[in-house]
């Protein structure tokens, strides 16, 4: 099926998704947990992160081995490339369940789904999910060369929301000299996160993280008040203040490619038009779209406004990338998931995950001037 015209603020066009990686059977490293040497990767890798660092193309891969009881234990590596299709990969993951005090929240399931930006100290901050092998956690941590990792545990510690299930941590970032470097807005960092619907959480240090809320049923009465004037004449509204919950940014829309969930993919990027947020959307069994199978995984674009980055002001009708059909098989079919998003070499680059099995790159549109 032909992808439809983009609008203007929308990143793209992009190429068809074409495979760079997948299970490597022959990479293993001693599992201080499982208590000997585990072929981490041996099942499957995908759901890449993407950063550029010292001129070349750093992906953070999720890999599987054959051992968990959850489809395999999930362990974070490094692979790097200086032309975007070719890639090196680490012998040994960087980024693990170990014997530290994050292992009741990343053991048995593992680290899943790595996210990362450049932050403005010249470091690196990704945004992973820790699995128990019951519920899925957002966790943070940095790191100064992307090899050696500081956890720093649950990205909304301290708030009603660390043990709720969370994942999906999308940083709003910019362009800076060519390269995607985390961005303040008004002061403070912004990130998109969620699982079927979009959130929004800020933050003053790219670690500690606070969930944007709004009342969930508030209320107002008119109270008539001789002495006061104004545009109301001489009545005024008591404001009386409801709970408080999480504050939906984006969710699903009927009859189209994302109808069953929406989880944001890359870190967004801040252009003159607003934000961009490249998120992943999947089709429902029921009142989905005709031409995707139930259940596919498409990736979208949805634009924010800079000057309230909660709202969405644009939305793609349609997918711009969709799966090969010669990959769909795997892990879970029909999944073309978009999660790593680079500037390199004067282009925009994406990175995919498909099938839940494999990775794949789609070159896309020069950088703006």
């Amino acid at each position: 099926m032909t992808i439809p015209k983009q609008p203007d603020w929308s990143i793209g066009p992009f190429a068809p998704p074409r495979r760079i990686l997948e299970q490597r059977a022959d990479i293993a490293f001693d599992c201080p947990l499982a208590g000997r040497r585990i072929a981490w990767a041996e099942k499957d890798i995908f759901n890449p992160g993407a950063v550029v660092h010292e001129g070349k193309i750093c992906l953070l891969v999720r890999g599987e081995d054959r051992v968990g009881r959850y489809a395999g234990t999930s362990r974070i590596g490094l692979a790097t490339s200086i032309d975007g299709v070719h890639f090196d990969i680490d012998p040994e993951p960087v980024l693990f369940p170990a014997d530290d005090r994050w292992q009741a929240w990343e053991w048995p399931g593992g680290v899943e789904d790595p996210r990362v930006v450049a932050s403005p100290d010249g470091g690196f901050v990704c945004t992973y999910t820790a699995f128990d092998g019951k519920v899925g956690c957002l966790f943070v941590a940095t790191s100064p060369d992307l090899r050696t990792w500081t956890k720093h545990g649950p990205a909304f510690a301290g708030s009603p929301y660390v043990r709720r299930p969370t994942k999906a941590g999308a940083i709003v970032t910019a362009l800076v000299d060519g390269r995607l470097v985390a961005a303040r807005i008004d002061g403070r960092y912004w990130m998109y996160w969620g699982e079927g619907m979009v959130f929004a959480a800020t933050s003053t240090d790219l670690i500690r993280w606070t969930p944007l809320e709004s009342e969930t049923a508030p209320d107002r009465y008119l109270t008539w008040d001789p002495s006061a004037s104004g545009l109301m004449g001489h009545w005024t509204i008591d404001r009386i203040e409801g709970p408080r919950g999480l504050r939906a940014i984006a969710g699903p829309r009927g009859h189209r490619f994302d109808s069953l969930l929406t989880e944001p993919g890359p870190p967004a990027v801040l252009t003159h038009d607003g934000i961009v947020l490249i998120y992943n959307g999947t089709n429902h069994f029921d009142g989905g779209v005709a031409d995707a199978p139930p259940f596919a995984y498409q990736p979208g674009q949805m634009l924010l406004d800079a000057r309230d980055p909660s709202a969405v002001i644009g939305r793609l009708p349609e997918p711009f990338l969709r799966i090969d059909p010669a990959e769909a098989a795997g892990q879970v079919g029909n999944v073309c998931f978009a999660q790593g998003l680079v500037a390199f070499a004067g282009r925009w680059w994406l990175f995919v995950g498909l099938a839940d099995s494999r990775l794949g790159v789609s070159q896309g549109p020069p950088l703006p001037a």
